[in-house]
């Protein structure tokens, strides 16, 4: 694939405005996802996303016993969610999703961890109808910011071969007074997994090897005295306009902007409630031309606008 510059640079511009000033300091995003996720977990699952919630972690030295301080935490959570939307498009057929993972981490800055969810209709492959996403990392202070870099390992358990994908990332968050923002890049390297396989309007291309450009934006915002945290995030995709070898695509369309709007309410440590309000730019016309592949089981579009819902319980 080659990546149209003239629409990169033009949600380059975009996301740099909504996000630019990330150096001012670092930020807990209360965003939940796969590889934040990535990935929101509302979204998708961008996996390094488990590794950004807003979890509590478990000092080992504190439940061992020890007094001194452990080098490694362990945090994780579950979550119950209205629909998993992954870059704007359901990969639950619209319907719940349970989600659940965990982040080992050192004070060196270095992580590792994993993240599941159930799968339904478009985005399955068989097997498990599941993906399960294994990350690592490592975190840098950048100025008064916050560098992440790592990778994410996308898996269909038993699922269809030429399936699984790995992706690199790099994400820059600070803040700027109450509000804390978060710049990030993905990039999955040309592999058969995103190969367009079955060009739109052309012959089948079996073999065919694709890359894929995720670009982000993320914002969050605390009110002062309440437990609520306002949250906005907009991304551009860009990958193969078409279907890969098992009839699904991260970019189906080719290029496309996927957003959203939402706030986290935690009425008690640990228990987080959250609301989004999810949509793309992906039109009618252009989900048409990779139907029925591109729709739930029912025929109804998987990538319009919808409100999710969800509740984690983090540790």
């Amino acid at each position: 694939m080659s990546i149209r510059f003239a629409s990169a640079a033009s949600a380059v511009a975009l996301i740099a405005c909504f996000a630019t000033p990330a150096f001012a300091g670092e930020t807990q995003a209360a965003l939940a996802g796969p590889a934040d996720e990535t990935e929101i977990a509302v979204i998708e699952a961008d996996p390094a996303a488990v590794a950004s919630r807003a979890i509590e972690p478990i000092d080992l030295a504190t439940a061992t016993g020890q007094d001194e301080e452990s080098a490694i935490t362990i945090s994780g959570s579950a979550t119950l969610t209205s629909d998993y939307r992954f870059r704007g498009v359901s990969q639950s057929d619209e319907g719940m999703a349970v989600q659940g993972g965990f982040t080992i981490s050192h004070s060196s800055g270095f992580y590792v961890g994993t993240w599941g969810s159930n799968l339904a209709g478009w985005g399955t492959f068989g097997g498990a109808n599941m993906e399960l996403d294994i990350y690592a990392g490592y975190k840098l202070p950048v100025g008064e910011g916050t560098l992440d870099l790592g990778g994410t390992w996308y898996m269909y358990p038993s699922g269809a071969d030429t399936t699984d994908f790995a992706e690199l990332y790099a994400k820059l968050s600070g803040s700027v007074g109450p509000i804390g923002l978060t710049a990030g890049v993905a990039y999955a390297p040309s592999q058969e997994a995103l190969g367009n396989a079955f060009p739109v309007g052309g012959p089948p291309n079996p073999g065919d090897k694709e890359d894929n450009l995720y670009l982000s934006g993320d914002a969050t915002y605390g009110v002062s005295g309440a437990p609520i945290t306002l949250k906005a995030h907009i991304g551009y995709s860009d990958g193969n306009p078409g279907l890969g070898p098992n009839g699904t695509s991260v970019a189906p369309t080719g290029t496309y902007l996927d957003w959203l709007i939402g706030a986290d309410i935690v009425p008690i440590s640990g228990l987080t409630l959250s609301v989004a309000y999810v949509d793309t730019d992906i039109t009618e016309a252009e989900a048409n031309l990779i139907r029925p592949n591109f729709a739930t089981l029912a025929g109804n579009s998987i990538s319009d606008a919808t409100v999710v819902f969800s509740v984690t319980a983090s540790f």
